[in-house]
């Protein structure tokens, strides 16, 4: 009884993990550049139960049979397949086509990457997320710097090029995006990133918009409550059990 309880207990955690996983892919639907994310979970190994109570030294083992522990989580999966693009009247948004990511700088002197192009200017004329990291660019000589615009009248052709500045907007890629950690709603930190020198397009004054699926999340949403209404009947039958092995069973 008490591992049915540990085994429910488990599977009840687990599936509040999703539900929060699903609450933020929800409240999320309206960020540009974000990207869904899924909790893939699988059934725990079965292990084998034993009794070693028989014998006249009570030392023999007679096996039972298998048991399941419930599940765990694998992995968080996060979903960076492309998200649509939305035109905007502003200068400084700027969608990428493609592959490949946004490279910004916060304050403690960490890169990150980001799809979410909502980007502005701050008083010292830099071009930075609306948290206030610096966007960074490419110099003619390859080296990477915050972008200097001076204001938000500029152009930025498909390429990333930027007028007046003599810089190019850094978009990094990465081989395998699975290495990458998320630490913001749209904010990503990770290694082996390559600059782009080609191959992705820029759309200035566009913003890639969030590729949360309403209709599955949903239907995600409903799995869930129903997995929890059958685990709090199963736990119920279990209280049960217990109470009547206590209660009852104790007096015979």
């Amino acid at each position: 009884m008490i591992r049915s309880l540990t085994t429910l207990s488990n599977s009840i955690n687990i599936l509040q993990k999703k539900q929060e996983n699903i609450s933020a892919n929800v409240a999320n639907i309206n960020t540009s550049g974000y990207k869904s994310q899924e909790i893939i979970q699988s059934t725990r190994a079965s292990q084998v139960m034993s009794n070693r109570l028989d014998g006249p030294k009570l030392n023999q083992q007679q096996d039972i049979g298998g048991f399941t522990f419930g599940n765990q989580i694998d992995e968080i999966v996060q979903n960076f397949s492309q998200g649509g693009l939305k035109a905007t009247a502003s200068t400084t948004d700027v969608a990428i086509q493609g592959d490949g990511f946004f490279t910004v700088e916060g304050a403690n002197g960490q890169t990150s990457y980001t799809r979410n192009g909502n980007f502005t200017v701050n008083d010292a004329g830099e071009l930075v997320t609306q948290e206030g990291n610096r966007v960074l660019g490419v110099t003619a000589d390859g080296q990477p710097s915050p972008i200097q615009v001076n204001g938000a009248d500029f152009a930025i052709d498909n390429r990333g090029t930027i007028s007046g500045t003599g810089m190019s907007l850094m978009i990094t890629e990465f081989e395998d995006t699975a290495g990458l950690t998320r630490v913001g709603d749209t904010l990503f930190t990770g290694q082996g990133g390559t600059v782009q020198t080609g191959g992705t397009v820029v759309q200035q004054s566009y913003l890639e918009t969030s590729n949360v699926e309403t209709v599955d999340e949903i239907t995600n949403l409903m799995q869930v409550s129903r997995a929890f209404e059958a685990n709090q009947k199963a736990l119920s039958a279990a209280d049960e059990t217990l109470r009547k092995a206590v209660n009852e069973v104790g007096k015979v």
